[in-house]
């Protein structure tokens, strides 16, 4: 059994209270109001609403991220517990990993002389601590829960099994992009809370992998063409050359 771990955010049970998001700021030593219409550089989840449902947006921790994948430096990679993390201290700034997130989630300090990525860290010194993430250990609900991630799945299966018409029957999460240790419940497809959900299950650096993998033979194949177009206008040019020559010398004859 794996012992990787993850959240399990159930949407039919938050209320709205916001106490995930003020407790990560607090958590991480974040300026700014605690929850904002979007995430940014110093906001690490946010609390969104539609018609008086509540759905929590935030980084996903992907089972195998594109933004490590899409990262030169190996400034992102996926730990063997679970989160997704990020080493500041090889980070060139290129920015790949905020392109190849299918969830649009780190953000980047914009406003910085040295600016960095930032996104959810899943509270690494608690975790190193044998703590849960602030914002499950705050969650007055429970809508938020921090466990084992099969445990979580297990969970997960159980409650939309057991109230077919309470929820969405889709656990976000368990497939999309190869899965994420992030998983989310609710009553409705959590895109009409303007959160993105990827229509693919395959991992995304498997399907770069299989395209980088053509790269070869579609610039073999391209220099291939090159040559011969440049075989054909030679051709062509010597055959002109060749005409006028022999032009030239029957005039001379003449």
């Amino acid at each position: 059994m794996s012992l990787e771990v993850g959240i399990l955010f159930d949407s039919t049970l938050c209320i709205g209270c916001k106490a995930c998001s003020i407790a990560c700021k607090q958590s991480h030593n974040l300026p700014g109001e605690p929850n904002p219409d979007e995430l940014d550089a110093e906001t690490f989840t946010i609390v969104k609403e539609k018609d008086g449902i509540f759905c929590r947006n935030f980084c996903r921790h992907c089972l195998e991220p594109a933004c490590a994948s899409a990262c030169p430096v190996g400034a992102l990679h996926k730990t063997s517990h679970g989160p997704v993390l990020y080493d500041s201290a090889k980070c060139i700034g290129c920015r790949y990993c905020i392109v190849a997130c299918p969830y649009n989630i780190p953000r980047y300090q914009w406003s910085k002389q040295s600016p960095l990525v930032r996104k959810c860290d899943f509270c690494k010194e608690l975790l190193a601590q044998g703590k849960e993430p602030a914002c499950a250990n705050v969650c007055p609900t429970g809508a938020t829960k921090f466990g084992i991630r099969e445990d979580l799945l297990a969970e997960a299966r159980e409650r939309l099994k057991s109230k077919p018409d309470a929820y969405f029957q889709h656990i976000f999460g368990e497939k999309e992009v190869g899965g994420s240790s992030v998983l989310i419940i609710s009553a409705q497809h959590i895109s009409e809370f303007g959160i993105p959900v990827p229509k693919i299950t395959s991992p995304l650096p498997d399907l770069t992998a299989s395209y980088l993998n053509k790269v070869p033979a579609i610039v073999a194949g391209g220099g291939l063409f090159l040559a011969g177009i440049w075989w054909l206008t030679r051709r062509k040019n010597q055959v002109k050359k060749d005409e006028r020559q022999s032009e030239q010398k029957k005039n001379s004859r003449e």
